[in-house]
């Protein structure tokens, strides 16, 4: 069978490394620049020990229970194995050795340095020493003959050396390498090596083949090569029998000849195409163990068989087989067996190859037993290994020793074999924020709410819980007696889970700090033989994923609730207040792909799949890292390529790559942890890691903050830097239009003033198309734009004399106005609707002031049916005065010419608050407040609300959407003092029809604003006396909600008997009125001209004293650029 290659893990930081095993072969040995040598039992040991034997360690060397170690600071170290207690410290060079060996028995140790020098030294006395001097540049490797006659080296001055040991001679010199002037700069670190036992031959990895030197005779007896072999070889090693060589590229692939028969008997590529740089062969065991330049360690078993004599020519005549034999169960060590296939007979190739996108396609003969005839040749030193298993070459053998080469025919049987794509080895599950689970200090989680530690050394067993604000909760230490390896931290509690063992079952435990009651644990046992793999906290509610594909929710205080099945085995989970977000398995993924899929529920009163399962977007190659939730609600994820995506909601839940932490890292091995992200501010909060994907939990990390940049082509021009400003404003505030549908509530100034920067650089883009004469893309910019930036564009066309442009945007601005009007009449009536359902819910039918509706049917049937008694020369007035006060609902061309963008900026009126008019008839128009709670509800919808009414300038940096909030009380005032359209169109129709019509009749207010009149406040009537004092002594004031705050401050500074005097004064008037109203109603025998200049004067009277600030134009506004008001 072919070899089986595990994936590889990770032993060190990113530099050489170096490996090798012990006398018997029970465990592996490494070394790395991290200057840790690490003892692994296997290569799935979860906690191998550590002997930190310097800042950096080149090499090591095992023999005898003495581990020789050569490091950083210029020395070879002993150690004693496997209790690593310094032993003392063999030699010295005056810069670093690169390489150590031990002699066959044990008894010396060879020693090559940066110094040019190569020393031998008696492990026992250390000052029985030999030095031997020659090479001009460092050295890269040595390798001591069997008999310890010879002493091989490889220099970067590009030769190879044979000493003689006894008179400290070179034998021989050949010049076979490319110089350099460090081992940092050498192509090749050329490790060679003499054949165990007889020493007969001296393997040399010479740029893509193995040369072998005869001992003594030092010639080149023949060259191992392969066609796969892209780059230079970099490392041999041999079998402990003798018989087979193994050499490792730097891309990374491994290649073993039979050295007997010249014949290439396995060719396994790292699965990430890093170079190798350490080999070893198994004392006893067909095994490879091998590391790479990034520090990660691999191992290759069942590399061929110690005898040479496995026989893979025989094949069934089945062609058939069970689709169950594809994957082989749930083993992952070797994908590639799912080609195996009864009626065809593949090469040793393992899974490794599918990272190697150069190779060539394998040939294969047909299910038939092979003959000579049948195989193809690929070069003189290499045949197809199957012919080898029949048995067959080894007769052809002993004919051609010096290798010569077969010349076969090809024949017709021969058919092409599919090398398509391997599977990748599934990703385990994780807890985002988590470090490796073999480390004895880890991280267990960090999140956005604390840190959770777990220590599991021979000291402690113990779990350490961190609040970052330690109002939450205090700082927790808890035991591990569990042994839990998975926890996750809210606001309101700990979680954790253990996986089960022979005598207990896997167990979630939660420590719920926040109840009120003194029972503040509880603990819930998993079915048998069923694995917690990943869990959550959001809010009010905990889940488990476990190895059954279930996912099982339970309340925070212990109460078992939904359970369901996954599509695929879990990979990790995360949650926010009412959101879980689920990453599993889909499918099988191929070419070193994961194939992911991600749900998305919302778990509050309406439960609903927001994700279905849908494919979760990864580099190629890469792997998921880290998953959650931004501090405001919105998911994201990251891969190990350092790529972080955002779910971009307003685009129909697509991912959208926001940031790259590569471009942030200084080294290749470098890499950022992230923690959190936040999306006001926009910070990405991460941990930088120098030459590791995860920080160590002591020191204590420091946390960095990294900036936000969308992919977008040509950003280093202006064009591109502003349309990547504005795409990630849009992304990045996606998240209060999600608030403000589900009821939470949030700072309405941050939207505002991300819509003021949104049109900003609208224009600002548009300015600069316009310059460069590309008018149609500023149509499409202008499509963006709010309607009160079409304006602005429009002048600025004007301006420009891009007469065709400006007339273009014109009519963009007469579209957009009659949409605007349309979706605000649809969205009045849906909520008109559900208000009244509401609202009248749990009362009776009698007519109450939630009634409203058919009390406004009933006073308009009254009004109608007296009007109809009235003489017809009123009609054509009434006419053309509903076409005025029709304007601000159709947005006709006036109001557009006008530049006036005109919505609904009622805010939220309490209905309960009991007025100075109530005890007035119910048929009242002007006074009562039954025509005016309703209406002004409905009008107020969620988008012109949250878009219009002023709020405090307070800010939160971090909006926590926890529960929905009732609005403020000064939001609340501000939206009561905020202008409303009809009181705009009231004041621009009395403008316009007083000089042309003197003699019109009276109805100026239109029926709108007749609803629309609300009983006035003595601080109402104050702030109308005192706001042109307000605005004298404060110049800066531009939002309303500033004047109201400052006329509150002086309204209460105000004695007891001013402010009842002020209130006493508008009940009064609202009295006045409300008769007045009235009489207006009912009087129909005057004459015309004297009913229509009573009336306008007492409208004159009631207007406030605020309308005067609308003398300013609207286009000299938008001519200044003010966003700040629409």
């Amino acid at each position: 069978m072919p070899a089986t290659q595990k994936p590889v893990r990770y032993g060190h930081t990113e530099g050489h490394t170096d490996v090798c095993f012990d006398d018997s072969g029970s465990c592996i040995v490494t070394c790395g620049s991290d200057g840790d040598v690490r003892i692994w039992e296997d290569l799935d040991d979860d906690d191998p020990k550590s002997i930190n034997v310097g800042e950096k360690a080149y090499s090591c060397a095992l023999k005898n229970g003495k581990l020789v170690t050569a490091v950083s600071n210029n020395t070879v170290q002993v150690h004693t194995f496997p209790e690593g207690v310094p032993d003392g410290i063999l030699t010295r060079f005056t810069t670093n050795a690169n390489h150590v060996i031990f002699n066959g028995d044990g008894t010396k140790i060879a020693a090559g340095s940066s110094d040019f020098l190569v020393k031998i030294v008696d492990v026992v006395d250390c000052s029985q020493q030999k030095t031997f001097r020659g090479h001009d540049a460092p050295v890269l490797s040595l390798s001591f003959d069997p008999k310890d006659i010879f002493l091989a080296s490889a220099s970067c001055d590009g030769s190879v050396r044979v000493w003689h040991i006894p008179d400290q001679t070179c034998a021989i010199s050949w010049p076979l390498l490319q110089k350099c002037n460090d081992v940092v700069n050498a192509k090749s670190i050329c490790r060679l090596a003499w054949q165990p036992k007889s020493g007969k031959l001296l393997a040399i990895p010479v740029e893509k083949s193995v040369k072998l030197y005869r001992r003594e005779t030092w010639s080149n007896q023949f060259d191992l090569s392969d066609s796969f072999i892209s780059q230079s070889l970099n490392v041999v090693t041999w079998s402990p029998c003798g018989q087979y060589l193994a050499a490792g590229s730097i891309n990374g692939l491994i290649i073993v000849w039979n050295v007997e028969t010249k014949v290439c008997m396995e060719r396994v590529k790292h699965e990430k195409g890093y170079t190798i740089c350490g080999l070893a062969w198994h004392p006893t065991c067909d095994q490879i163990s091998y590391t790479d330049a990034e520090g990660n360690l691999g191992l290759l078993e069942n590399v061929c068989d110690s005898s040479g004599k496995t026989s893979r020519s025989k094949v069934s005549s089945r062609v058939e087989k069970d689709y169950n034999d594809l994957f082989d169960g749930d083993d992952i060590s070797n994908p590639g067996d799912f080609l195996h296939d009864s009626a065809v007979e593949i090469p040793s190739f393992s899974k490794g190859v599918l990272d190697d996108d150069n190779d060539d396609d394998l040939t294969l003969a047909s299910s038939r037993s092979r003959h000579r005839s049948h195989i193809l040749e690929d070069d003189e030193n290499s045949v197809d290994v199957t012919m080898l298993k029949t048995g067959l070459l080894k007769e052809e053998e002993e004919d051609d020793q010096a290798g010569s080469s077969h010349n076969l025919p090809l024949v017709t049987s021969q058919r092409p074999f599919y090398d398509g794509p391997m599977p990748t080895p599934r990703q385990k599950p994780f807890q985002s924020g988590s470090t490796p689970l073999h480390l004895t200090h880890r991280f267990m989680v960090w999140n956005s709410i604390g840190i959770i530690r777990c220590y599991n050394d021979e000291q402690d067993n113990a779990i350490d819980v961190e609040f970052h604000d330690t109002s939450i909760h205090h700082a927790t230490h808890l035991s591990n007696s569990l042994n839990y390896t998975v926890a996750d931290l809210s606001h309101e509690a700990i979680l954790l889970a253990s996986e089960s063992t022979d005598e207990l079952a896997s167990k979630l435990h939660c420590l719920h700090f926040s109840s009120w009651d003194s029972s503040k644990e509880w603990m819930v046992d998993m079915p048998q033989h069923e694995d917690i793999e990943a869990i959550c906290l959001g809010q009010g509610w905990a889940a488990a994923a476990t190895s059954a594909l279930l996912l099982r929710l339970f309340s925070i205080g212990g109460v078992q609730k939904e359970i369901f099945s996954l599509p695929g085995p879990v990979v990790s989970m995360a949650g926010h207040g009412e959101q879980l977000l689920i990453v599993f398995h889909r499918g099988t993924g191929f070419d070193g792909d994961q194939c992911l899929g991600i749900q998305l529920l919302e778990l509050g009163k309406m439960k609903k799949q927001i994700l279905l399962g849908d494919p979760l977007p990864l580099t190629r190659k890469s792997y998921l890292a880290w998953v959650g939730f931004s501090a405001e609600g919105t998911p994201c994820y990251v891969d190990s390529e350092g790529c972080v995506r955002m779910l971009n909601r307003a685009f129909g839940n697509t991912w959208t790559p926001v940031c790259n932490t590569r471009e942030h890292c200084k080294g290749k091995s470098d890499h950022y942890w992230v923690v959190g992200i936040h999306e006001h501010p926009q910070q990405l909060r991460c941990i930088p890691c120098k030459g590791s994907r995860f920080p160590p939990t002591l020191p204590r990390p420091a946390v960095a903050i990294l900036s936000f940049k969308l992919p977008y082509c040509q950003i280093a021009t202006e064009k591109g830097q502003m349309e990547e400003q504005f795409w990630r404003s849009v992304i990045f505030h996606n998240h209060l239009d999600y608030l403000a549908k589900n009821g939470y509530e949030y700072e309405e100034s941050i939207k505002n003033q991300a819509i003021r920067e949104q049109q900003e650089l609208l224009m600002k883009m548009l300015a600069l198309s316009c310059k460069l004469e590309r008018e149609f893309r500023c149509v499409e910019l202008a499509e963006l734009m709010t309607q009160h930036a079409v304006n602005l564009a429009v002048k600025y066309a004007s301006r420009s004399r891009k007469l065709i442009l400006a007339q273009k945007l014109s009519e963009l601005a007469v579209e957009k106005a009659a949409e605007l009007a349309a979706t605000q009449a649809e969205e009045e009536e849906v909520e008109e609707e559900d208000f009244r359902k509401k609202l009248s819910a749990g009362y009776s039918n009698a007519a109450t002031e939630w009634d409203q509706p058919r009390l406004r049917n009933q006073t308009e049937e009254d009004t109608e049916s007296r009007k109809e008694t009235d003489d017809t020369q009123k009609t054509p007035e009434l006419h053309e005065h509903g076409q005025n006060s029709g304007s601000t609902d159709t947005f006709d061309v006036p109001a557009i010419k006008s530049g006036a963008v005109t919505s609904s900026n009622q805010g939220r009126i309490n209905p309960f608050k009991v007025s100075a008019s109530s005890k007035e008839p119910a048929m009242s128009v002007n006074s009562t407040r039954s025509t005016n709670i309703l209406d002004t509800m409905n009008k107020s919808s969620k988008k012109s609300t949250a878009f219009n009414r002023a709020t405090n300038n307070e800010k939160s940096p971090v909006i926590k959407p926890l529960i929905p909030k009732p609005k403020s009380k000064q939001a609340s005032a501000a939206s009561f003092f905020q202008k409303r359209p009809c009181q705009v169109d009231k004041t621009e129709e009395v403008k316009e029809e007083n000089p042309k019509n003197a003699s019109s009749e009276a109805p100026v207010l239109c029926p709108q604003n007749v609803e629309n009149q609300r009983p006035k406040t003595g601080f109402q009537m104050w702030l109308e006396e005192n706001r042109s004092n307000i605005l004298s002594d404060n110049p800066d004031f531009s939002e309303e909600a500033d004047i109201i705050k400052e006329g509150m401050i002086r309204f209460r500074a105000l004695s007891t008997e001013e402010r009842k005097a002020w209130t006493n004064k508008a009940k009064g008037e609202t009295a006045i009125d409300g008769v007045e109203a009235k009489k207006r109603k009912h009087v129909v025998d005057e004459s015309h001209e004297t009913e229509s200049h009573e009336e306008a004067a007492k409208e004159n009277l009631n207007m406030p004293k605020k309308q005067k600030r609308l003398d300013v134009s609207t286009n000299q506004k938008l001519s200044a650029f003010a966003f700040k008001q629409e």
